[in-house]
């Protein structure tokens, strides 16, 4: 029997990748709002958390795990492959290798970094929505989507600020960590209200509201979907 196909399955998964990748670039301008200083990142890359919220919620872990692996190679190839470019020679008449390089050339523990968070943060994330929509009984998905982005955020920042920022004074680290996920979690709950219609579209739409029980929460087994 053939899995129905949902294109708007397919639309989201793209967007999160996309929100993914433009993260990394982003980050590489630092920006200050309110006199906080963050990287430019911080405005697309709570949307990723919003679209695993709506993965999780609607189509369920396992369909969340598949789109955070697919994110996470898709970020990966990416990576690679801009730091070949980066190696490769540049043109003689080419004068823009050096804003070029300070986009793409990522330091290898940074980038490391940004992979592994990535993944901890939105493992996390789907695993704590999915967990308490058991226990919730499919109810107050707003309580649950702040939990689960504070859980993530929070994950997420505790692996990359100590190893992206190593040797950087822990009051230091602490205080970049509680801004960030701050911003992010608030972020998020601002925009919460659409976050609930969009949930709420899509389940009509799909007419599907997916519960995992008995679902493996390996986060490696991506087979399973």
């Amino acid at each position: 029997m053939k899995q129905k196909f949902s294109v708007i399955f397919l639309l989201m998964t793209v967007l999160f990748i996309v929100c993914l990748v433009a993260s990394n670039l982003f980050a590489t301008k630092v920006i200050s709002i309110f006199g906080a200083t963050l990287p430019g990142a911080v405005i697309i890359f709570p949307v990723s958390y919003i679209l695993n919220d709506c993965f999780a919620e609607v189509w369920g872990y396992r369909k969340a795990r598949l789109v955070i692996w697919t994110a996470f190679a898709m970020n990966f190839f990416v990576v690679i492959v801009g730091q070949i470019i980066v190696w490769l020679p540049a043109a003689s008449f080419w004068d823009g290798a050096e804003h070029f390089n300070y986009v793409f050339n990522m330091a290898p523990r940074v980038a490391f970094a940004s992979l592994l968070a990535f993944l901890a943060g939105s493992t996390l994330n789907a695993f704590v929505i999915s967990k308490m929509k058991i226990a919730a009984h499919g109810k107050r998905f707003s309580v649950r989507a702040i939990i689960s982005s504070i859980a993530g955020e929070l994950l997420d920042s505790m692996i990359f600020m100590p190893i992206a920022f190593f040797g950087v004074p822990i009051s230091v680290l602490l205080k970049m960590m509680l801004v960030q996920v701050t911003f992010k979690v608030c972020y998020e709950i601002v925009i919460l209200p659409v976050t609930n219609r969009v949930v709420a579209a899509l389940k009509r739409y799909e007419g599907i509201d997916v519960y995992d029980n008995g679902v493996s929460y390996n986060p490696f087994k991506i087979g399973d979907i």
